[in-house]
């Protein structure tokens, strides 16, 4: 580990990031190559963490590494942030001599604390509750739960291992579990945004807080201790792909609620709609059936706001997705599984086997270290 005086301050390190940024990432190191399709940096600093709105179309890889601290005490953690802060943008802006050369592009990190971290905070804080036990579960302890979040996500994969290589060396952190995970094909749902297909063959994520009004209600906190961050739960999700391609494409449909070709809801309208639930057929039947994952997970219907989802498909250990979401209110997504849980088509197509919640901080600057209001 390099030792505190020979690293660069945390205010050196933070200050230079506006200046990589307008460079676009490009490094502080002359004659590194830079390949003709290196995505555009994304500004480590701000008023929320990169990585959760920004870029507005998530990154297609991840790398989500879940680790423990020891021992948990507030001044272990406000180090620990503070260490994190600091190689964070030295990893985005390119200047972090354990990159190896590597262009991080467009890299984002986003530090999320566990349960347990954020009541030593204050318990009265979001994000000071663990997430119950489920139906469809079989997550090992070691895999449930955990102190730090590291989402991790770039445009080049290769980028990911290294950088979470140096974030854990950096900080001491104890890995718990990973997950690498990617994204899949784009669909065009409006002008200004777009969502990936599943490994069911549907597009996953179409309804969400996507503008700054529904952002503000739904998806940032605004406790002041906490305000711009947010509540992140993961969840690694084994899909039962042969049983679910046995059905028919109609039988598929009625376990989504949408038209997989198109993602149009079987209600009608375009991609970018909620289902009308009310919709009938001239017999009298739901035109979304009352089983349907678009009818049981829809927040009206449960009675909660909106989540903002950023899913991925995974191919180890098994085929399946790595879901995250980020909401405000962790009731949000515990009141929305409980309801699937009585009657949700899709649920006995799944077996979630990791689960974590999280209160992401919010975010930093050279003057607000990563964590600062919280310790």
């Amino acid at each position: 580990m390099t030792r505190a005086d020979d690293r660069p301050s945390r205010r050196t390190l933070l200050g230079a990031a506006s200046a990589a940024v307008i460079t676009a990432g490009c490094s502080t190191t002359t004659n590194r190559p830079t390949p003709a399709t290196a995505a555009a940096a994304v500004p480590p600093t701000g008023k929320h963490q990169a990585g959760i709105t920004t870029p507005q179309t998530a990154q297609p890889h991840l790398l989500a590494v879940i680790a423990d601290l020891t021992p948990p005490a507030v001044a272990v953690v406000r180090r620990l942030l503070a260490e994190l802060g600091e190689t964070i943008v030295a990893l985005t802006t390119g200047t972090a001599p354990r990159l190896l050369g590597l262009d991080p592009g467009d890299l984002t990190v986003t530090v999320g604390i566990g349960p347990r971290l954020v009541r030593l905070a204050g318990r009265t804080l979001p994000g000071t509750t663990d997430l119950p036990p489920f139906a469809h579960e079989e997550i090992p302890p070691a895999a449930r739960g955990g102190d730090v979040l590291l989402q991790l996500c770039a445009t080049d994969p290769l980028v990911l291992s290294v950088a979470a290589a140096a974030l854990l060396e950096t900080t001491g952190l104890r890995e718990r579990w990973r997950q690498s995970a990617h994204r899949g094909p784009a669909v065009k749902v409006t002008d200004n945004l777009t969502a990936p297909r599943n490994q069911l063959g549907f597009i996953d994520g179409i309804v969400g807080p996507h503008t700054d009004p529904e952002q503000s209600l739904n998806l940032w906190l605004d406790e002041p201790r906490a305000a711009g961050g947010t509540i992140a739960v993961l969840r690694r999700m084994e899909l039962d792909l042969p049983r679910f391609a046995g059905l028919s494409t109609d039988e598929q449909e009625a376990v989504m609620g949408r038209h997989r070709d198109t993602g149009v809801p079987l209600s009608g309208g375009v991609v970018a709609d909620g289902p009308d639930l009310g919709a009938k057929t001239p017999d009298g039947r739901y035109l979304v059936p009352a089983g349907a994952h678009a009818r049981r997970a829809h927040a009206a219907v449960v009675g909660v706001r909106m989540m903002l989802r950023r899913s991925y498909s995974i191919d180890d250990p098994a085929p399946g997705l790595l879901f995250v979401s980020f909401q405000n209110d962790l009731r949000t997504f515990t009141a929305t599984l409980t309801h699937m849980q009585n009657g949700d088509a899709l649920l006995p197509f799944t077996k979630t086997t990791a689960s974590g919640t999280f209160l992401i901080l919010p975010g930093f600057d050279h003057q607000h270290p990563l964590g600062s209001t919280l310790f």
